[in-house]
């Protein structure tokens, strides 16, 4: 597990991390501009919790928001729902 340092400034859709598996390695991509507040050292112990409760102990880091209206362009959890479903 790559994580940003705290601290880091980030910038929407930049490349801000690696997550690797014995299967394959995907890039961490920042969902808005702003500063690395916090990362999640458990992940290096557990990174199964990416999968299995990545609303609450799966989390790669927090963000606070140079604008908080680019969290608007963001989808909500039901919207990610339903459109992870029609592409299953």
């Amino acid at each position: 597990m790559e994580l940003p340092n705290v601290g880091a400034e980030v910038l929407v859709g930049a490349q801000t991390g690696i997550a690797e598996s014995v299967k394959a390695a995907s890039d961490i991509f920042a969902p808005v501009d702003g500063t690395v507040m916090a990362i999640n050292d458990a992940l290096a112990d557990e990174p199964e919790q990416i999968n299995e409760d990545p609303s609450h102990k799966g989390w790669f880091y927090k963000l606070m928001p140079e604008d908080p209206r680019q969290l608007d362009t963001l989808l909500s959890a039901a919207a990610y729902r339903a459109l992870h479903t029609v592409l299953e």
